[in-house]
């Protein structure tokens, strides 16, 4: 079969019954003052929904989750337990939040002034869109006085962070642990592999992938494959890769030239070089 992960999601809801939603709202879920919930919803023990919070239809909002006043959220969205949505956050249809997220919280930006760190006021709105899924324990900040959006389609993994301001297109792929810096931009369909770390006010072309760990300090033309720390294109990255573990090599080679012009022994080795690791 050519493409097995396609026959998966055809295979897998035959095998597998999803969780029932049952069209409920617990006693001990706490209701703010003008909140609009639909008939169909489900809301689990102990959630908390903001004053003017308006909730779509068939919402499924977990326990312990918290919507903050003024939130708004399309069809069909699904929050996991404990997920917090501060005040200004407006989520799409079909949005899938999990376990301990946060979204819409301050951004990480001060300005030093007699003598102390300053807090520069968020008042920007975080825009989750359409068929958006984000993992366990994730943040994505606010914006300061703009607004940070994350396009439809988009699938953000566990464990990731967004800075206030930052854009995401369409149809990214971003995975565990990724750290992306105030203000940069990810043009549609970018892949961003784990661990990477993008600098503030950089931009990632449309269609381009980041691999592993990679840092990413300028911009990123479209359609590329970048790597490595600083991250560059990933061939000369695989290539000064492999021009460094050849270094052990050629230092010791120059220590032994050197060694025989003062006509003293070299040190031997390490033992790397001697298994011919280098």
């Amino acid at each position: 079969m050519e493409r097995p992960r396609d026959a998966l999601l055809d295979l897998i809801p035959r095998l597998y019954t999803p969780p029932p939603r049952v069209p409920a709202v617990d006693a001990t879920v706490r209701i703010g003052r003008g909140a609009r919930l639909p008939p169909d919803a489900m809301i689990e023990p102990y959630a908390v929904i903001g004053d003017g919070a308006q909730l779509g239809a068939r919402a499924w909002i977990g326990s312990h989750v918290v919507v903050g006043p003024g939130v708004t959220m399309g069809d069909d969205v699904r929050l996991h337990p404990g997920v917090t949505l501060y005040g200004g956050t407006q989520l799409g249809h079909r949005v899938v939040i999990h376990a301990g997220a946060r979204i819409g919280s301050d951004g990480f930006g001060y300005t030093f002034r007699d003598g102390v760190h300053a807090k520069i006021p968020h008042v920007g709105r975080c825009i989750i869109g359409d068929d958006v899924e984000i993992g366990a324990n994730t943040a994505i900040d606010r914006g300061s006085i703009d607004d940070t959006v994350v396009g439809a389609g988009t699938k953000i993994d566990n464990l990731v962070h967004v800075a206030h301001n930052v854009r995401i297109g369409r149809l990214c792929l971003i995975m565990a642990q990724v750290g992306v810096a105030g203000s940069a931009r990810i043009e549609d369909g970018c892949i961003v592999a784990g661990q990477v770390g993008i600098a503030g006010h950089r931009t990632i072309g449309a269609g381009s992938t980041i691999g592993g760990q990679a840092g990413v300090f300028g911009n990123v033309p479209p359609r590329a494959t970048w790597s490595g720390y600083p991250a560059r294109p990933h061939k000369e990255a695989l290539r000064m890769h492999a021009a460094v573990r050849r270094l052990p090599g050629l230092i010791h080679a120059l220590e032994r030239i050197v060694a025989r012009e003062e006509g003293r022994n070299a040190e031997p080795p390490p033992p790397s070089i001697l298994e011919g690791d280098a």
